[in-house]
Formats: structure tokens, sequence, C-alpha cells
């Protein structure tokens, strides 16, 4: 099976706990996940995230109904977590979420290998252009939330 990579990161002018802590409830993944998917999440809200947790998706992916469980294969707050598909529609998933303290806010990275049934053709025109707009819109809704808005002029005057 041939596998492939996507690595995606924004800087969060936040501290690493509070950002971590945003990741650690998996009620916040409906936030970080666009609209078109449909996504809605299985697992009860007070479902505690940790080693060996299993965490269950439904979405419909181009109209398709999916179900989707995750495991947390790795749990070091506030460093990082790994989170694998059990159950899904890749050949294979494995999420890596890493928090890096950096020019003081929090550097946040995905990166993902994953496996695509249906081959190179299926990756590079369906599955490839998806991944990039879903972690775009990740990266776009986390900057949103973390990072202060700049007044404009016309705010700072009050004018």
């Amino acid at each position: 099976m041939k596998t492939y990579w996507l690595r995606k990161s924004v800087w969060l002018a936040q501290p690493r706990a509070k950002v971590f802590e945003f990741f650690a409830n998996p009620g916040n993944l409906d936030r970080l996940t666009p609209a078109w998917l449909n996504f809605s999440i299985l697992t009860p809200p007070t479902s505690p995230i940790e080693q060996g947790a299993l965490l269950d998706y439904r979405l419909r992916l181009r109209g398709i109904p999916i179900r989707w469980q995750s495991e947390i294969a790795a749990w070091e707050p506030p460093h990082r977590f790994v989170d694998r598909q059990t159950k899904g529609p890749y050949s294979l998933w494995v999420h890596e979420h890493t928090f890096d303290e950096r020019d003081n806010g929090t550097l946040v990275a995905d990166n993902v290998e994953y496996g695509v049934p249906g081959g190179p053709l299926i990756q590079k025109f369906l599955v490839a252009p998806d991944l990039e707009r879903i972690f775009n819109y990740r990266h776009k809704v986390l900057a949103g939330l973390f990072n202060p808005k700049k007044n404009s002029p016309t705010e700072q005057t009050g004018r």
C-alpha cells in the first residue's frame, strides 16, 4: 500500500497549555470541521481523552455517509497526541498533533500519514484536494479563535 503525507502548521498567539486544552475537548472537533462534511461526533462529550480512548464520528464525504472511529494512540499533554483510524474510509490514517512553544505562542502542527483505497488518481484528484481544504479551514478557524484581532486605524481612533 502506498502512503501519503500531509503536513500543515499554524502559529497561535496563546500559551501551549491553553491551546492543548482546546484540543483535549472532543466537542471542539466540530468547530474545526467544515460544514460541507456534515460532521457529528457520536462519542459522549463527557468521555475522557486519554491513551486508548475511542472516538466515533459520522460525516458525509462527497455525499456518501461515513462512520469513522479513531483511537488515541498516544496522549502526552501538552506536547502531542496521536489519533489513528480504526474504522473509516482510509486504508491507513495516523494523525500526529504537536504543540511547540515558539515566539511567545504555540506552533500547532498536523502530520498525517494516510493510505487511499483506489490508487494514485483517487489521491491526486479527490483525496488530496479535500484534505487541503479541510486542514486550511481548520487552521483558519484556529487562527480566528486564538490570535488576537488587530485593530484597524478607524477602530483605534473610534471613527
